[in-house]
């Protein structure tokens, strides 16, 4: 029943999404391999990837810093940097692979584990990806982990009840890749709106309950 109600507000949810950004250009995350091609100075070519911090390091160039920019973006930064040594440089970047957007969902869910994304994503809607609340959710307090740099996380409590309803659907909040929903059995204390990820163990507590 409860399965049933979910897969028809994700419906409705659809009906009335907005897609401002459906034509957004990509833009490079660690651990993407991109291609720097120099048109007048093709020596100093390099294929290198975007390392966790966002930086590149290339031959001529030395560091600079392209995570979180189009592929235009990032040809400008590096064509400006390269300035510094070569005389108006022309630059192309070329995306050669690519980590694929992901999100995970752990806990009292049908089928806990790590889903693609493809496309816009709610809350609503990948609670629905992965199967729906198991009997023994707790409902009113889904955790959304999402990262704010490399030792925190932002600590968001959903209350899944309001947010399936359909005065609150149209408050559903939106996946980012990365992102991490646990669905606790009981009811949690108060959270902070921020944890340091090393001292908590709630990554691990998530990993554990994905493949529990």
């Amino acid at each position: 029943m409860i399965r049933s109600i979910l897969i028809a507000l994700v419906a409705a949810a659809c009906a009335h999404a907005q897609f401002a950004d459906r034509d957004a250009r990509y833009r490079l995350q660690p651990q993407d391999s991109i291609e720097i091609q120099y048109r007048y100075t093709p020596e100093y070519n390099a294929t290198v990837t975007v390392q966790p911090d966002g930086f590149i390091s290339l031959p001529l160039a030395g560091d600079v810093k392209v995570g979180d920019l189009t592929l235009d973006e990032a040809s400008a930064a590096i064509a400006k940097k390269a300035g510094e040594r070569l005389r108006d440089p022309e630059v192309n970047v070329l995306l050669r692979d690519y980590q694929k957007p992901y999100f995970v969902v752990a806990g009292e869910v049908a089928h806990p584990g790590r889903f693609d994304m493809r496309g816009s994503m709610s809350v609503v809607e990948a609670i629905a990806i992965s199967g729906g609340f198991k009997d023994s959710a707790k409902h009113t307090q889904v955790i959304l982990l999402r990262k704010a740099d490399a030792q925190h996380a932002e600590v968001k409590v959903l209350d899944m009840k309001k947010l399936m309803s359909q005065q609150g659907i149209r408050e559903d909040v939106e996946i980012k890749p990365g992102d991490m929903l646990v669905v606790p059995k009981n009811a949690l204390s108060r959270l902070a709106p921020y944890m340091t990820m090393a001292s908590t163990g709630l990554y691990g507590l998530s990993m554990a309950l994905m493949f529990h």
